[in-house]
């Protein structure tokens, strides 16, 4: 293994501008996750990894994920003491980066799905990754974050997605009426997800290849969006919930529901 990075080295300098700068990530058509949990999950997910980097003063388990890295054939080098700290995106340093290839799904992707996630206007990070996590754990494919949304590449969003953001297709930049008309073109279910005046989530038939639909965090869904179903969660008092909540509920809802019919 060659000498430890430093903190000047342009190696590191462009992992702190890949990071920081969403330009960046979409010029080099490359993004960094952090943490030996999340490493962990891009080579599980057999991400397209370019290369994973680690703290000299790593954690025993950051260092085991790097182990784990060479032990699949990918390029691991090594930052010098004191980098990981001053690289961090975290408030505590997570000792051990990955650089992984962009991999976008087009909105091809969306005629042959079962379960679909559409979020056109989200604007903070850990609400996407929530909703990443929550869709890959129900079994949907894809999440579509349209082109007011948050970035999916942003290092908040890659670590509230525990991972996720390799388990789902990500569909990022196309707008909410061309995705939801693909959609409907394939003959998939549009549920929007209302605070008030929808349907109860389990008088809608969500075993059928169904797109949930969720609005901003604040203002909700916008009207000219083609949907065929209108939900609203049951509540005893709160007035809304939080949107990634909202889709959480109404994932497992359908998962439910599935299993109920196998």
């Amino acid at each position: 293994m060659s000498a430890p990075l430093g903190n000047h080295h342009a190696d590191v300098k462009r992992l702190r501008s890949l990071l920081r700068d969403r330009g960046a990530r979409n010029q080099d058509g490359v993004f960094v996750c952090e943490g030996p949990r999340v490493v962990a999950a891009a080579l599980d997910q057999q991400a397209p990894i370019v290369e994973v980097v680690v703290g000299v003063d790593a954690t025993p388990a950051a260092r085991a994920v790097a182990d784990r890295a060479v032990e699949c054939f990918v390029p691991v080098r090594e930052l010098a003491e004191g980098v990981a700290t001053r690289l961090s995106a975290t408030t505590t340093a997570q000792g051990v980066f990955a650089v992984v290839a962009l991999r976008r799904a087009g909105a091809d992707a969306l005629a042959t799905a079962s379960l679909v996630v559409v979020a056109p206007l989200l604007s903070d990070p850990g609400n996407a990754g929530t909703l990443m996590r929550s869709a890959a754990a129900a079994g949907a494919e894809i999440i579509v974050l349209g082109p007011g949304s948050v970035d999916a590449y942003n290092p908040k969003t890659v670590r509230a997605s525990a991972g996720a953001c390799f388990a789902v297709q990500i569909v990022e930049g196309v707008p909410a009426v061309t995705a939801l008309e693909t959609l409907g073109n394939a003959g998939i279910q549009r549920v929007g997800a209302l605070a008030a005046g929808g349907r109860a989530p389990e008088a809608v038939d969500l075993t059928v290849p169904v797109a949930i639909v969720l609005g901003h965090e604040v203002h909700g869904l916008t009207a000219e969006l083609p949907l065929d179903e209108r939900v609203t969660i049951p509540m005893q008092s709160a007035e809304s919930l939080n949107v990634a909540m909202a889709g959480t509920v109404l994932l497992f809802e359908a998962a439910r529901q599935r299993r109920v019919r196998a």
